[in-house]
């Protein structure tokens, strides 16, 4: 798949970070984006506090480059999805990240509580891996070459 670049932009790759307590999901995930034909530099945390410290960089992830794009999982130890989401809304240095939310669960009142929270889209994880690469390609060329993210910000790249 090829992704646009923007005016004056060099090819890099789109930076995504999963944030799920599954490691199964997330080699699931570094495959189907394989499968999808898609290159992107796919970072993984197990759970929400491991997601805010590399959004902040603090410790370990001092070095970490920021992301494009959280794949969020909801149901996580230590800090789950929501937490995270609220984190995310009340920190001006981060708020700006678009967040995906991927989960099981289809509840129409969890959807819109997390549409309120500040979600851009809600996806119910596939049990199938070929239906998996097809929402990876769709979610991968609306978010990379149909609209336009926020530019990297000084200083967080």
């Amino acid at each position: 798949m090829s992704l646009l670049l923007r005016a004056g932009e060099t090819r890099r790759l789109p930076r995504i970070l999963l944030v799920d307590d599954s490691e199964d999901d997330y080699v699931l995930a570094r495959e189907g984006f394989f499968e999808a034909g898609i290159d992107v530099s796919l970072h993984y945390v197990e759970n929400g506090a491991e997601c805010m410290q590399y959004l902040r960089r603090f410790g370990r992830y001092s070095e970490m480059a920021s992301a494009d794009l959280i794949l969020l999982d909801l149901n996580m130890p230590v800090m789950d999805g929501r937490q995270v989401l609220t984190e995310l809304v009340n920190d001006p240095e981060l708020r700006h990240l678009p967040v995906i939310v991927m989960t099981t669960s289809a509840a129409s009142d969890e959807v819109l509580s997390l549409y309120r929270l500040r979600c851009n889209a809600f996806m119910i994880k596939p049990t199938d891996f070929f239906e998996f690469v097809r929402q990876i390609k769709v979610l991968c060329d609306y978010w990379f070459t149909v609209i336009q993210l926020p530019p990297v910000i000084s200083g967080r790249a």
